[in-house]
């Protein structure tokens, strides 16, 4: 597509074919996660492979060339990316999210965001920053943390606190390129460890005011733009798709666990005992059909918020207060059930597996890493669900 924004016609694939091209990316994400683990990036060629398989154009509009998919497409995209490598599901879903509130800007905003072929949006949603009005829009300065993608994106959706005389304080979402912003190179963690989470500086930085919403008709999923405006993908608020969208990462690694645990079973032994062989022992026989079965619980709490999603953006009905927590309280509920499901499994592997050549540890740490997420956090996501449900006023602004 031209700088202009000339307008892009494509054929959109069935759930189904995204879905066999994200199972074939497995072998390729796999045999590059060790090393994106190690670098703390996700390997240009799995970027490359992910964006040859249409993986980033999810959530791009048609008439730019995207897909414009259904939240049960990403669950099951990004369970079969996760199957290969947790950060590299985790960043295809962080890119989901501000790809889609790109659409919520103006149309000749998302022409200059969408003229890059295969355009990765990363971001945020804490307001770690403030704006100054100005003439033609903003100044900007601050910092913002875990910003998972970035040295892969093209651009980055900030949030920023404005300050003006003439009102309150007001949080809004701008858009602009990374070559706008400083690079911090300061993700070293325990987890998901190839997202390459660093943070991004801001320093006297002009933001034009088409480029700026607030934070709160984000939130709400209004939107500015006109030729999105009947497309069912942005009937919904910024939370529950953020939730939907998010999900399938969990899903992956729960099955990435269980896979890697059978493939070494039969060689595996029990040391110090007399089973020769861990498959004949009954307490592995209990681990293993309580890790499936966990896992399973995981993947109907994602299905069942997809369909949630799904269901309010093809009818177009309002959004209550208890579906918003609801969403929340599935995306939590995903989160535990995988964490515990990769955790027996983890377990039973024994005291070989915390090599950092056998795939559980690294599973392991990154679904961890995931269940810390404020936004993920099982415990918040329930305790909100449970205030809404005894009757209480939410305590976020984040629903």
């Amino acid at each position: 597509m031209s700088k202009e924004g000339a307008l892009l016609t494509t054929d959109v694939p069935t759930c189904e074919d995204l879905v066999r091209r994200a199972s074939d990316l497995v072998p390729v994400l796999r045999g590059h996660a060790a090393w994106s683990d190690e670098n703390r990036r996700v390997h240009d060629e799995a970027i490359d492979a992910m964006a040859d398989a249409g993986i980033f154009r999810l959530r791009r509009p048609v008439r730019y060339g995207g897909y414009e998919v259904d939240t049960r497409t990403l669950v099951e995209v990004a369970s079969e990316l996760g199957r290969g490598d947790g950060s590299a599901a985790w960043v295809a879903s962080v890119y989901w999210i501000p790809t889609w509130m790109v659409g919520l800007f103006p149309d000749h905003v998302q022409d200059e965001v969408f003229s890059t072929p295969d355009v990765r949006v990363c971001g945020t949603l804490s307001p770690t920053a403030t704006a100054a009005p100005t003439d033609g829009g903003v100044v900007v300065n601050g910092k913002w943390g875990f910003i998972s993608g970035a040295p892969h994106a093209h651009w980055q959706e900030i949030v920023a606190v404005q300050f003006s005389p003439q009102g309150e304080p007001m949080p809004i979402v701008a858009l602009v390129p990374m070559s706008d912003l400083q690079v911090i190179d300061d993700w070293h963690t325990g987890g998901l460890r190839g997202t390459g989470s660093v943070s991004t500086v801001a320093q006297d930085l002009f933001v034009p005011a088409d480029r700026v919403l607030p934070l709160g008709a984000i939130v709400q999923g209004q939107s500015a733009s006109a030729a999105n405006a009947a497309s069912p993908m942005y009937r919904s608020p910024l939370l529950p798709v953020a939730s939907a969208s998010s999900v399938g990462s969990v899903v992956g690694l729960t099955r990435a666990a269980r896979e890697v645990f059978f493939e070494r079973l039969p060689d595996r032994k029990i040391t110090y005992t007399d089973y020769d062989r861990q498959q004949d022992a009954p307490i592995t026989h209990h681990q293993v059909a309580d890790a499936v079965l966990k896992g399973d619980e995981t993947e109907f709490h994602a299905q069942r918020l997809a369909a949630l999603v799904d269901g309010r953006a093809l009818d177009g009905s309002p959004w209550t207060l208890e579906e918003r927590a609801r969403a929340r309280a599935q995306l939590g509920a995903v989160c535990r059930r995988g964490k515990e499901a990769v955790d027996v499994f983890a377990l039973a592997s024994g005291g070989s597996s915390v090599y950092n050549d056998v795939p559980i540890q690294r599973i392991a740490r990154d679904v961890q890493a995931i269940n810390l997420h404020a936004l993920m956090n099982p415990t918040t996501n329930a305790e909100l669900y449970g205030r809404i449900l005894c009757g209480l006023a939410p305590n976020t602004l984040y629903l």
